[in-house]
């Protein structure tokens, strides 16, 4: 092992003894499922905020994203980014305080929980079709961590991608499955800081191999479309397609996915006190505009340092963060460790989102299924217990997943996040502002969102034409009508439902 990469092993190690002794501190607080999966509702409002945004970001800001604007250009990397920002903002602006409000009035600590309370259906059908979405599309979602974390330390190291992946997956499991709620929410705080630190050395090192930014922005000038946002660049044969209004508008709709991610949600249903959400929506909006804007342009740079040929050609565009910082690492012990520190970053953004996707699938078959629709009636301890198993079992499942080395990341993000906006976003607007909406609505919605998301991806979309757009957005447009629609022709819901509605809507 060279001197550069005996101080990247150092940083990394140290790092994650930090977060493993995190959930160490922390299964020393975690009495109850209550604090396992929510906390005990006390996180504060720059946890809250950063937390939420580190979890949501994952592998996908530090990896994905650079990739996409270093193969494509701006435009498809661009206008996800804006779509993002523009999700994340209302999402705190308009569900933040009233799922909060809500959540604890009917004493729902998970997802599934508080759609299920929410309409108070005894049968829990609902429950049942909520906790099976999150199993169906999280377990490949934390496939896709699991991958990155694999292609991190195999470029790295020349470690085998699997053995490399299975261990990442059993240090992610060792401190969630300790701590609980807390610990991945503290974890994913300091892991927000370190991203940030990462893609800021990275920006500024990056340039300066370049050639200066003014080297950069001439090279991305040179190549067809790489640099408009209505244009999208073919590296192959340096020619430019068009990235049209309707192309535009599919991809705007990731910030349609922001209304059903459980695993920031959860965050919201966990803040200590309403009143400072204000605090945490311009912390976290301001976070995610400036990291996907840092990330958009590592992408551009990376390509301008390839360019210079300070890097030799990319065989997988993802690793452009891992290359850059392997190079700086070659300069001496001292910048092999601040390497180290960038490559933690990685890590750290793959790790934040693991962790709470874990803890939402865990939580949707250990509370959701056995304790809300078997109602299998258990003590504290073999409800941790129980808990924690489950969290195992699902890793194991999402390494399966995730053996082929070649998965494309980004991809298989957009897949998951299509399938929460869609069975999940529907639903919880219109449970939060419709009073008329009730159960049945609600289930066939999200079933026929989810549902949607694969006749779209695998049937629809291949023809190509019109419909070649990104699935979230007929999904989601298909979920709520569908909603809307069933709400309509059933009962409507219970007087006890709608005064339970209307209290929470005067609460401040």
């Amino acid at each position: 092992m060279t001197k550069a990469q005996i101080g990247i092993m150092i940083s990394i190690v140290l790092y994650l003894s930090v977060v493993v002794l995190i959930g160490v501190i922390y299964s020393r607080k975690t009495k109850n499922v209550g604090d396992f999966y929510l906390g005990g509702r006390k996180l504060g409002p720059l946890v809250t905020a950063m937390s939420a945004e580190a979890s949501d970001m994952s592998s996908w800001l530090l990896m994905g994203l650079p990739g996409v604007a270093y193969l494509c250009g701006i435009a498809d990397a661009g206008w996800t980014a804006i779509g993002l920002a523009v999700g994340t903002y209302f999402n705190w602006l308009i569900v933040a305080k009233k799922l909060r409000n809500y959540s604890d009035k009917i004493g729902a600590i998970t997802v599934p929980d508080y759609f299920s309370l929410r309409y108070k259906d005894k049968s829990n059908a609902l429950m049942a079709v909520a906790a099976l979405v999150i199993i169906v599309f999280f377990v490949p979602y934390t496939a896709s961590g699991f991958a990155a974390c694999g292609k991190l330390f195999g470029t790295l190291f020349g470690i085998d991608y699997h053995i490399a992946m299975v261990v990442s997956a059993i240090i992610i499991v060792g401190y969630t499955s300790l701590g609980g709620f807390n610990a991945a929410s503290t974890t994913d705080f300091i892991q927000s800081i370190i991203m940030s630190v990462a893609l800021v050395i990275v920006l500024f090192f990056g340039i300066s191999q370049a050639g200066g930014m003014g080297a950069v922005i001439d090279n991305a000038q040179s190549l067809s479309g790489y640099l408009t946002m209505f244009k999208t660049h073919d590296a192959a044969t340096n020619t430019a397609s068009p990235y049209g209004v309707l192309t535009i508008c599919s991809t705007l709709a990731w910030g349609l996915g922001y209304f059903g991610m459980p695993h920031i949600l959860l965050r919201f249903m966990a803040i200590e006190n309403p009143k400072k959400i204000a605090l945490s929506r311009r912390v976290a909006s301001v976070w995610v505009v400036i990291s996907m804007a840092v990330a958009v342009i590592i992408g551009i740079v990376g390509l301008g340092m390839v360019k210079n040929n300070a890097l030799g050609a990319l065989e997988d565009s993802e690793t452009i963060i891992v290359q850059i910082a392997n190079l700086l690492s070659q300069r001496g012990i001292i910048f092999a460790l601040i390497a180290g520190i960038i490559l933690a970053g990685i890590l750290a953004s793959t790790m934040s989102t693991a962790d709470s996707q874990l803890l939402a699938a865990s939580s949707s078959m250990s509370e959701n299924i056995l304790g809300g629709v078997f109602r299998l009636k258990l003590g504290e301890t073999a409800q941790m217990v129980v808990a924690r198993v489950t969290l195992i079992v699902i890793s194991i499942i999402g390494v399966v997943l995730a053996w082929d080395s070649t998965s494309s990341v980004f991809k298989i993000v957009s897949f998951a996040w299509a399938g929460f906006g869609a069975a999940f976003g529907p639903v919880m607007l219109l449970s939060l502002f419709w009073k008329r909406s009730n159960k049945y609505g609600a289930i066939a919605g999200m079933l026929a969102g989810g549902i949607m998301i694969f006749v779209w991806k695998f049937a629809v979309r291949p023809l190509g034409g019109i419909v070649d757009i990104y699935e979230l957005l007929p999904a989601f447009l298909i979920g709520l009508a569908v909603n809307i629609i069933v709400s309509l022709v059933t009962p409507a819901p219970e007087k006890e439902i709608t005064d339970t509605f209307e209290e929470v809507k005067k609460m401040k």
